[in-house]
């Protein structure tokens, strides 16, 4: 079973060869999208390396629920309901959502993950 530290490294490597940013930029607290520049597409590239890195499947929509923040059920008005952020809560427990509670329109998500949020993520799958 990797470290925590061991898990952090790999995740590192994966999203500099996915996103082409410099190792010193990912940083646990750096945002996928705002601090790292990663888009929707470069989202199935970073799947793609985590699943090989680490002999782990990801399921559709398992690390970005898109179909939460798309849906009439948990968005009105472009905000995310009160029943969205607990769907959200529910499929990202490895997610610190606090921020975007405090402001929850939809294209704030974005900004939310986190690459501690991406480590914590391979490791609830790994069994952590």
């Amino acid at each position: 079973m990797p470290s925590r530290d061991e898990i952090f490294e790999k995740v590192k490597s994966a999203l500099v060869d996915a996103l082409g940013v410099d190792e010193d930029d990912v940083t646990p607290g750096a945002t996928m999208v705002g601090d790292l520049g990663a888009e929707s597409i470069d989202f199935l590239d970073i799947v793609f390396r985590l699943e090989k890195a680490f002999n782990i499947k990801i399921s559709r929509g398992e690390l970005f629920p898109e179909d939460v923040l798309s849906s009439s059920e948990f968005v009105t008005d472009g905000k995310v309901t009160p029943a969205g952020i607990a769907a959200l809560k529910a499929r990202m427990p490895f997610a610190d959502l606090t921020k975007f509670e405090a402001n929850p329109s939809v294209q704030n998500f974005a900004n939310t993950l986190t690459v501690e949020d991406m480590v914590k993520y391979v490791a609830s799958k790994l069994g952590q």
